[in-house]
């Protein structure tokens, strides 16, 4: 495979979930000496069940120190489940710290399971020290390096799901990153009115676009709102968003109509807000040799302003070379101004030996991102072919 501008992504994260209540002016609390409760007793045990679901659960330590948590599972009947399905009772904690300046006497440390502590070089000394053997340290770094704490959770914890429940700046971080799948946004009929407050996410560069409001609920007299980021990434590191189309475009495969001579690929053309443009799988309307990038092409106005800062995502590397249509569909992605293709696998020798999409593209200056955490998906509706 090309490499010049080929990026393969081989490391793998927990979803990670954002979690927090706000006040109407967007406050996550108030200046007073007491902590502001924005919900009620529903919504708490609301909040204890998405706990349970978890792997590990994340806040800031500012977040300790400001709020002392424990951060448990509450619910007796939900740590008995956790027991039973071969899960500690409470989920690992986490907290992130750049100088390592953490209160041993927090009630964090001094509950539940086990805990873990993410810092940079220089703080992993203090860290150490000022807990005495209370958690794990684990140095990331002359910086904070989000991408390789996740990686480190998910390849050395095992943590396949990460709820973060604060403070702002770590899920401003997670967010501007485009490192978080979902967020679950309280809202409580308060104001707090005090520019002084914390609020929920702070200045600087997000991601374009709108996210995907998935749920709304009513839970006594807050509203829970749940969304999903959908803006693509903008170069060669994903984004959750990236790994969500990825993930429609490998399951768009599983429709395509069975053939024992041409693999089955689904593919999403999503343009740089977040807004879908179009999708297609292979032999879509019964035509027999429709790629799945072609068909998906066909359905946008090839005049769309929205196509040269568009992503495609596809399960397979994009052709490089057919016999059954004058363009491949790396060339028909260059030729709709495409510049970014995100994909899960490279094409095999079984039908073109030598296939390389990826080198027609990248030569061609767009940028490809290869995503192998999905190449089990990607091949799932090909195993007949694959032998």
């Amino acid at each position: 495979m090309s490499t010049e501008r080929a990026f393969t992504e081989s490391a793998q994260y927990p979803y990670v979930l954002l979690s927090a209540a706000v006040s109407l002016d967007g406050c996550l609390d108030d200046t007073g000496p007491q902590r502001l409760l924005l919900s009620g007793p529903a919504d708490f045990d609301r909040v204890d069940a998405v706990r349970a679901s978890a792997d590990a659960l994340l806040v800031g330590a500012g977040t300790i120190r400001a709020d002392n948590p424990r951060l448990l599972v509450g619910s007796p009947e939900r740590r008995a489940v956790r027991l039973a399905e071969g899960r500690p009772e409470h989920p690992l904690k986490v907290t992130v710290t750049a100088t390592g300046d953490l209160d041993p006497g927090a009630r964090f440390w001094h509950t539940g399971g086990d805990k873990l502590v993410y810092t940079t070089d220089r703080g992993a000394a203090r860290a150490a020290r000022l807990l005495g053997g209370a958690a794990d340290v684990v140095p990331l770094g002359p910086d904070l390096d989000w991408r390789a704490l996740l990686g480190h959770l998910h390849d050395e914890r095992g943590v396949g799901r990460l709820m973060v429940e604060g403070g702002g700046s770590v899920h401003t971080q997670l967010l501007r990153q485009g490192l978080a799948d979902e967020l679950q946004l309280v809202v409580a009929p308060l104001i707090v009115g005090d520019p002084r407050a914390p609020r929920l996410f702070g200045p600087g560069r997000y991601q374009e676009g709108r996210l995907r409001l998935v749920e709304t609920r009513r839970i006594e007299d807050v509203v829970l709102m749940r969304y999903e980021p959908t803006a693509p990434g903008t170069g060669p590191l994903p984004t959750a968003a990236d790994r969500h189309w990825l993930r429609t475009a490998c399951e768009l495969a599983a429709l395509c109509p069975p053939s024992e001579t041409a693999f089955s690929v689904g593919a999403v053309v999503v343009a740089a807000d977040g807004t879908e443009l179009a999708r297609g799988h292979s032999r879509e309307g019964d035509d027999p040799v429709v790629h799945a990038e072609e068909a998906a092409l066909a359905k946008i106005d090839a005049a769309d302003p929205r196509l040269p800062g568009a992503t495609v995502y596809s399960s397979l590397e994009p052709c490089a070379r057919r016999a059954s249509r004058p363009a491949p569909c790396a060339e028909l992605i260059l030729r709709a101004g495409v510049r970014r293709v995100v994909t899960a696998w490279r094409e095999p020798d079984t039908f073109v030996p030598g296939a390389d999409g990826t080198g027609v593209l990248v030569r061609a200056g767009a940028e490809v991102v290869v995503l192998p955490a999905y190449e089990a998906l990607a091949k799932a509706p090909n195993r007949h072919l694959l032998g």
